[in-house]
């Protein structure tokens, strides 16, 4: 079957499709960006951003190629992975598709908060600003879909306008001295976070739907839109290493101990009300546009989970096993934001959209030696991230910056 035929669909097909991908990208991760990254330095960071944002492109592809092939309006990963890897590989799908979502949801309600305490001074009270930050999400998300599509597509255009005038103010206070730093040996810390800053694959199966499973259209648009990301993080990684100071008050190594948006700091250094004011808008919307598309993923996720596999039809359960398990871990360890990305990335992500992605095609012997061969160092690069975060994790590693003194 040909996947690639014209549709009858135009180039504004595939420019809408490429900013529904780049609106996606832009969200918690590119918050976290400069404060792990900049660990690293930024030319170690860019190369990193490369090699990350090329493996999620190619496993992109390939899970639009099969989005296209089943032409069905309800694909699904786990379906997919039972197909090719059994019974096994759906409950590795399921697993690593909560990690992200629990991860990702338990990350905005600390990295929301902890920007409103600041923004608020009310950083003694972070868990009444915890709260009083994931009420209204959780509200709204549980509300009329079509009313959050409308909410969302504005506020990526918020978003977009805020950022170009937060490079542009910001570009005026970089330093090149912190631009020249570098730590090699602290760059894998930073994978984890830079696979999740480029991770929009939960909409793959919308956008292949929306572009009549074009496949020539879908990879221009990924292109596209995977471009335009790569621009605004490599903008923001610059610009957050060039302003905040690598140590000290305020300092990229402060914030990474402390678990701190990118924001926060920034603002501190420029110390200027109105960028401090632009900054905060523009975290809470990333954060908020973000909630809202993987709030109501989990929702839908969880409600065939329970409905499909346990038999159990219950709204109030579903709303009650979405949030109450994220909201109740920001509430514990509401230090928790760059670390939860971490874990979203560094195992979720590399299990879900890296490691399954290239084992199918690695599996598939009708498929060219050139795919298989960038598969297979696809596969080798995503469990390298995998078994670094797990080792992490576990206390068997531990990467430290050489800012840090050790």
């Amino acid at each position: 079957m040909d996947h690639t035929r014209s549709t009858g669909l135009g180039a504004g097909a595939t420019i809408a499709a490429a900013a529904l991908i780049a609106g996606n990208l832009v969200g918690a991760g590119i918050l976290g960006l400069p404060i792990n990254t900049g660990l690293a330095g930024l030319w170690p960071s860019l190369l990193a951003m490369v090699a990350g944002g090329a493996m999620m492109f190619l496993t992109a592809q390939i899970l639009g190629d099969q989005a296209a092939k089943s032409r069905s309006e309800t694909f699904d990963y786990p379906s997919l992975y039972e197909k090719f890897l059994g019974s096994t590989g759906k409950w590795a799908a399921i697993v690593a598709n909560m990690i992200i979502l629990y991860g990702l949801l338990t990350a905005y309600f600390t990295g929301g908060a902890k920007i409103v305490a600041s923004l608020l001074g009310m950083e003694a009270q972070q868990t009444l600003v915890t709260l009083l930050f994931a009420i209204p999400l959780i509200t709204l998300t549980c509300i009329n879909l079509s009313l959050i599509q409308r909410l969302n597509t504005m506020l990526v255009l918020i978003l977009a306008g805020t950022f170009a005038l937060l490079v542009f103010m910001g570009s005026g206070h970089i330093d090149a001295t912190g631009m020249r730093y570098t730590d090699w040996a602290f760059l894998p810390a930073t994978l984890p976070i830079i696979v999740t800053a480029f991770h929009f694959h939960n909409i793959i199966p919308t956008v292949t739907a929306n572009l009549q499973w074009d496949m020539a259209m879908f990879r221009r648009a990924v292109l596209l839109g995977m471009l335009l990301a790569f621009v605004m993080n490599a903008l923001w990684v610059t610009v957050g290493i060039g302003v905040i100071p690598l140590t000290g008050e305020n300092s990229i190594l402060e914030a990474w101990k402390t678990n701190t948006p990118a924001t926060v700091p920034m603002g501190a250094i420029i110390q200027s009300a109105t960028f401090t004011l632009f900054a905060s808008f523009f975290a809470l919307v990333a954060i908020c546009t973000s909630f809202l598309a993987n709030g109501l993923g989990l929702l839908s996720f969880l409600r065939d989970l329970t409905l499909n596999t346990f038999g159990v039809n219950n709204r109030l359960l579903v709303v009650a096993l979405t949030f109450l398990p994220p909201l109740a871990i920001g509430l514990i360890y509401p230090d928790i934001f760059l670390k939860a990305l971490d874990i979203v990335g560094g195992v979720g992500i590399v299990i879900l959209f890296g490691i399954l992605p290239t084992l199918i095609v690695l599996m598939d012997r009708r498929r060219g030696p050139m795919l298989r061969l960038l598969c297979l160092i696809g596969l080798l690069f995503a469990a390298a991230i995998l078994g670094l975060e797990v080792m992490s994790e576990t206390g068997l590693l531990r990467l430290h910056p050489h800012a840090a003194g050790f």
